[in-house]
């Protein structure tokens, strides 16, 4: 099933938040049976079979699926309790920064505050000029993981979609840490729906692409990652428990902006797509915040890290 959090645009009366399984001729609202916050029924005994319930007695002779014309797409995981990122997952990534692949997996973190929508505008703060995309791979949790063996770990998986990993480069580097540079408000849109576990198979198999104006950026495989999904949800759940309507994001392949030659940063009115197989498009636009002006002091002395995730 592919969910869906949507503004009916064509609706009697304000748009709200719904929520829906998306199918090819449209959207089946299930807003009335499951309420507007996918976090909500991941909360549920059994997601799948809720949401299949859901499905399943909806009058179709009644309720005909909204076409895909009429609605704005939301994220469909507008605060999440937490998300938990990777830095360094991908082999290229390393290649492209001359770096070994790190012993374990490197964890950092993004808050609610960093989401956007699908389509929305990600404003580029005038502390940096070095703003930067990463497509990647973000994991929903559907069940509590906490001391996860391997093997047990896709049972805790509900579904996935996309993340952008917005980064401003030159804060990265001024700061010696990825709080502040990945935090940033609007630094991670989500989207554009929740593709459940089994539609989508083999999450290591999935060929990943961003662009930006239409050119290729980032263009690689999951299949790339140092640790896979499986072993990433293991390694995490040892020492913070992973609650459902969690979002694991697993780390971005090479091709990023700062890693070209030359460099190439995102500017104002830059779209930025990010496609993963089985998953969509998850596309956003850079927008300058007002007035523009370099108004941040760069931290002299302060040596780059080793790597850049």
């Amino acid at each position: 099933m592919r969910l869906v959090a949507f503004a009916h645009t064509q609706a009697d009366g304000p748009p709200g938040r719904r929520l829906g399984v998306e199918q090819p001729d449209g959207v089946m609202d299930l807003t009335d049976a499951l309420g507007a916050n996918l976090g909500a029924v991941l909360n549920g005994h059994d997601p799948e079979a809720v949401i299949g319930d859901a499905l399943a007695g909806a009058d179709t002779a009644a309720k005909a699926p909204i076409p895909l014309t009429e609605i704005r797409r939301l994220s469909p995981l507008p605060r999440p309790g937490k998300i938990v990122c990777v830095g360094l997952n991908y082999h290229d990534h390393c290649r492209e920064q001359g770096l070994e692949p790190p012993a374990y997996p490197m964890l950092f973190a993004k808050f609610a505050n960093a989401i956007r929508h699908p389509g929305a505008a990600v404003v580029r703060p005038r502390a940096t000029d070095k703003l930067d995309l990463e497509c990647e791979l973000a994991v929903v949790i559907g069940l509590r993981a906490s001391h996860v063996a391997v093997d047990r770990a896709p049972e805790h998986v509900f579904g996935y979609t996309i993340l952008n990993d917005v980064t401003a480069r030159d804060l990265q580097r001024e700061d010696g840490q990825w709080l502040r540079a990945k935090g940033w408000d609007g630094f991670a849109p989500l989207g554009p729906a929740v593709v459940t576990r089994d539609e989508i198979g083999d999450p290591g198999r999935l060929a990943l692409r961003s662009s930006v104006n239409g050119e290729t950026w980032q263009d690689s495989s999951t299949a790339e990652m140092i640790w896979d999904v499986p072993s990433l949800i293991a390694f995490v759940s040892r020492s913070i428990t992973l609650e459902p309507g969690d979002i694991l994001a697993t780390g971005t392949p090479a091709g990023v902006g700062h890693f070209h030659d030359p460099p190439r940063y995102l500017a104002d009115g830059d779209v930025m797509d990010c496609e993963i197989a089985g998953i969509g498009v998850l596309e956003n636009t850079i927008v300058d915040e007002q007035p523009r002006a370099d108004d941040h002091a760069a931290a002299a002395g302060i040596a780059e890290p080793a790597g850049i995730a």
